[in-house]
């Protein structure tokens, strides 16, 4: 199979879908790779290395959009990229269609193959594609927490780990997953006093037994979240419902509760934020303030760090891509049901189920194709 690795066109994305050392993989398993020009700069990778694994460097998106049967990206298309994609092209990346309407009906029209990293999903419920940049941005979002709590920045002042005879901050974790625990793990680590909260009793002992003394595990409720929000220093967003809209947890009116120069970190930005004000940022622009709270929404946090995070998506990815190229993508839905879940829109309808029922459009299986 061709398949083209793009450069990202996304405000300050730095990350590149993969490096030298998976273009080499997918070159032994037969494989052409085309890369676009300076496409893995940003994260430390040169024309020079992609050339010496195999790739062709390739100057323009639109060539490889051309030639490639496969394109693979780290964020969504974007607009000078919606005529570029050809009927029956697989389209491998973040998608996150459930909060954005107009790239669904975009994909319906192009009658391509979208397999959205985000929906890939194993037996047991974990989401093997999204877990490593769950990492990178659940530690990330205490980082910036606590820079924001800065007077400087905006914030009221307070250092989130506190020094000997003063209060430590206090941190708000919604969300018990895999950005919520590496982000609890953090803040704990700096030190803070901090709560985190999930609605699974079984996640919760699971916290309980894995984290340090000054984190509390608590069963989440809008009372429990009204009541700490507002002695919270950072509250850090983490709740993910799978390929689906994130659910609005802190309202305005809850927000005018919360301390001034308190600070928001929205992780789940990218599926439309689970704070009420919450809208998305840029990494030049990181932070405004509503209601005298800072709220920190960056949609693609991982690109601040990409190095670290182009390697740890390769990781994950490389194995799902070779066994889409070398089946194709029928038969790679047909034979692996992760790979299948990932399947969000396909020649024109919409296969996943959140998709669809956040836009009112109709939702089909993919197995009518298999």
């Amino acid at each position: 199979m061709i398949v083209g690795i793009l450069k990202e066109i996304k405000a300050e994305e730095n990350r590149v879908s993969m490096t030298p050392a998976g273009v080499e993989v997918m070159v032994q398993h037969g494989h052409s790779l085309l890369v676009e020009k300076n496409a893995g700069v940003g994260s430390g990778f040169t024309d020079a290395a992609y050339r010496k694994a195999g790739a062709k460097i390739i100057a323009s998106p639109a060539a490889i959009y051309k030639k490639a049967e496969m394109v693979m990206h780290v964020k969504e298309p974007l607009p000078p990229e919606y005529d570029l994609i050809r009927e029956d092209q697989i389209v491998f990346t973040y998608l996150h269609l459930a909060a954005a309407r107009k790239l669904t009906l975009v994909l319906k029209k192009q009658r391509s193959i979208n397999i959205a990293y985000e929906t890939i999903q194993k037996a047991d419920g974990s989401l093997p594609l999204l877990t490593p940049m769950s990492e990178v941005a659940g530690r990330m979002a205490i980082q910036q927490g606590a820079k924001y709590l800065e007077t400087s920045q905006g914030g009221e002042g307070v250092l989130m780990g506190g020094v000997p005879g003063t209060d430590p901050g206090t941190v708000i974790v919604i969300g018990g997953g895999v950005v919520g625990t590496h982000a609890a793990k953090m803040a704990c680590g700096l030190g803070a006093k901090v709560y985190i909260l999930d609605t699974n009793l079984d996640r919760l002992r699971y916290l309980s037994d894995i984290m340090p003394k000054n984190c509390f595990p608590l069963m989440s409720s809008p009372q429990t979240v009204r009541d700490l929000v507002r002695e919270a220093d950072v509250v850090v967003g983490a709740v993910l419902i799978p390929g689906t809209k994130a659910p609005k947890l802190i309202t305005r009116e809850v927000l005018k509760t919360m301390k001034k120069g308190s600070v928001l970190v929205d992780v789940a930005i990218d599926q439309g934020g689970c704070f009420e004000t919450s809208r998305p940022t840029t990494h030049s622009r990181p932070t405004y303030v509503v209601e005298g709270v800072v709220h920190y929404c960056v949609a693609n946090m991982p690109g601040a760090v990409p190095k670290t995070s182009t390697i740890a998506l390769t990781n994950a990815t490389l194995p799902y891509a070779v066994e889409i190229a070398n089946k194709g993508w029928e038969k790679a839905f047909d034979t692996n049901p992760e790979i299948k879940s990932g399947a969000n829109v396909v020649r024109g309808k919409v296969t996943y189920k959140g998709v669809a029922e956040a836009f009112g459009l109709k939702y089909e299986a993919v197995d009518v194709f298999l």
